[in-house]
């Protein structure tokens, strides 16, 4: 039964999200909202919903190594398997922003999030309303950036979406937001009851078997982009999701119900492996062709992130 919970759970979050975005984006375009600031802002926070209901369910049923074990282990997954299958089908090019801006809020939000939490172990009310206006801060710049450049990847952005009536949006919204809890909360459940079953501890299966389902979504658009030659996501969007994670998925979390830390892995192993994913990418964006992520340089993400279950479940 456990399995069970575990992919009803996950197959619910992949539903939940999809109708939310769809939902979140008519209802924007209804609003007169541009579609760069919906691009920047909307679909970022839509996307991010899995993450967020199945961190507040684990933190509300007193998992509060779920909660963090699912971020950290999204923000792993989203470069180490996401970005490097993308890689391996299709070589990606690197944006100058990703460098001289994007790059470097990431690695501060990493790094932000380790000693807010080696501090007293736990992230507390404040520390989470903290990272929730960093996040209003950084989504500022983010957009005046964009409109001074008047450039931004809006191919997340269905035009079609704009011709919805109210009505679809609330079934919609109403399908999404209905698949997200019962997803979240049967994914929980099976996953306690699964990490019981094999002896492992819950932080071990949130950090790896939620956070795999959770990054679903971002992983079959990747490869179905990729697959058909077309533009994949971008290096942009992924980094953009791992911020968004941090601070609003645990800021939220955090200011609704502290969340304590439980493991001591969490701090001694795996928050540094999400901090080395992030940095590696830097010299992997420039070592030896220079704004370009090949293949190889994939299969170098890939196979650490195989390194890291693998060790994970050691």
């Amino acid at each position: 039964m456990s399995i069970f919970y575990v992919l009803i759970g996950l197959l619910l979050l992949v539903i939940g999200g999809e109708f939310l975005v769809r939902s979140s984006v008519g209802l924007s375009f209804k609003l007169k909202l541009s579609k760069m600031v919906i691009g920047l802002t909307v679909v970022s926070f839509a996307t991010s919903a899995p993450e967020l209901l199945v961190s507040l369910q684990a933190a509300y049923d007193g998992l509060s190594d779920i909660a963090l074990g699912n971020v950290i282990g999204s923000n792993i997954a989203n470069i180490g398997l996401v970005l490097g299958i993308t890689a391996i089908i299709s070589s990606l090019t690197v944006d100058r922003d990703f460098y001289r801006f994007n790059w470097p809020v990431m690695l501060l939000f990493s790094i932000a999030l380790y000693f807010m939490l080696s501090n007293d172990k736990q992230l507390s009310q404040v520390e989470g309303i903290g990272l929730l206006s960093c996040l209003i801060i950084y989504l500022f710049v983010l957009i005046r950036r964009a409109r001074k450049k008047n450039k931004v990847d809006q191919d997340v952005v269905d035009d079609g979406l704009a011709e919805s009536s109210y009505f679809k949006i609330f079934i919609w919204l109403a399908i999404g937001g209905t698949a997200l809890y019962f997803g979240s909360e049967w994914l929980v459940k099976g996953a306690t009851q699964l990490a019981k079953a094999v002896g492992v501890s819950d932080y071990v299966i949130s950090v790896t078997v939620i956070a795999i389902g959770t990054s679903v979504p971002e992983l079959a658009a990747s490869v179905i982009a990729a697959l058909k030659k077309e533009k994949a996501i971008s290096l942009g969007n992924l980094i953009g999701s791992n911020i968004f994670n941090i601070a609003s998925v645990l800021g939220l979390t955090a200011i609704i119900k502290p969340i304590a830390v439980i493991d001591d892995a969490i701090l001694s192993t795996n928050i540094f492996w999400m901090i080395g994913f992030a940095a590696i990418l830097l010299p992997l964006a420039f070592i030896p062709k220079r704004l370009e992520l090949s293949r190889y340089k994939g299969l170098i993400l890939f196979v650490a992130y195989i390194v890291f279950v693998g060790l994970t479940f050691l």
